[in-house]
């Protein structure tokens, strides 16, 4: 899958969560416009899979995104291979749900460490080497939930609006050091996540009200990443790109038909 030309020609990636889901179509798509990807995560046997899938333009790299130490050694193994990080995939992330009143702490605690700090952690340990390059593009998987509020989601959606704000503040900062920063905001998509939710139904049901009635596809998700990480962005950072189908301009209601 390898080419020698593409949006990404001679780029170097690095992609967090790459094991399954957004992460996988993203690196899939990485290297399909002639990125070298790094293919970070925990699940060493999916990352392992997937870069044999991939070919010689796909590496896997361990990476626990809530450990400081482990997002070194990442980096490092980046730079010690291709001298430079070019673009930064925050993408590992995990969802949580019940009530308020009802959630447990060590729940809690978890999402905001994987969502919260893992974010952080990536931007904070890539931007040396990213701005001794010459520059690059962070993108920062948030949600829709990063935008608005939800019932029964309250860690998730703090979580995702942490991640949605450090964006903005990320992109002043960095801006100077020739870093942009922007944040994608799925809808539902169709990850093995949602996929496997015990409200899978619940969320077939929301879909359906949306301008655009069904789930979006990781590929979907893929493609604004590659442009986040390609030149074409060239002049964007600091933003959040809403990709939902729709969601957040409203569902369509029966009742309101004349």
């Amino acid at each position: 899958m390898v080419m020698s030309e593409g949006r990404l020609a001679g780029m170097v990636a690095m992609v967090s969560g790459a094991g399954r889901g957004i992460g996988e179509a993203t690196a899939t798509r990485f290297v399909e416009e002639g990125g070298t990807v790094f293919l970070a995560d925990v699940n060493d046997r999916a990352t392992a899979l997937l870069a044999e899938r991939l070919g010689e333009s796909a590496i896997a790299v361990h990476l626990d995104v809530t450990e400081a130490e482990s997002w070194s050694r990442a980096v490092e193994l980046v730079v010690e291979r291709f001298g430079r990080i070019d673009v930064l995939v925050n993408n590992a992330g995990i969802g949580a749900g019940g009530p308020l009143h009802l959630a447990p702490l060590s729940e809690h605690y978890r999402v905001i460490d994987v969502n919260l700090h893992g974010t952080f952690l990536g931007m904070r340990s890539a931007t040396s080497a990213m701005a001794a390059g010459g520059g690059g593009s962070i993108v920062n998987i948030s949600s829709i939930d990063g935008l608005v509020g939800i019932r029964n989601l309250t860690t998730y959606v703090a979580s995702k609006h942490a991640v949605t704000g450090m964006t903005r503040s990320a992109a002043i900062e960095l801006g100077p050091l020739g870093i942009r920063v922007n944040s994608i905001h799925p809808g539902v998509i169709s990850t093995p996540l949602v996929m496997d939710s015990p409200v899978k139904d619940q969320l077939d049901g929301v879909v359906a009200r949306q301008p655009i009635p069904r789930m979006g596809r990781p590929e979907e998700i893929a493609a604004m990443a590659l442009f986040l990480a390609s030149s074409e962005s060239s002049y964007c950072t600091g933003a959040a790109f809403v990709v939902d189908g729709g969601h957040l301009a409203g569902p369509w209601r029966e009742e309101y038909q004349f």
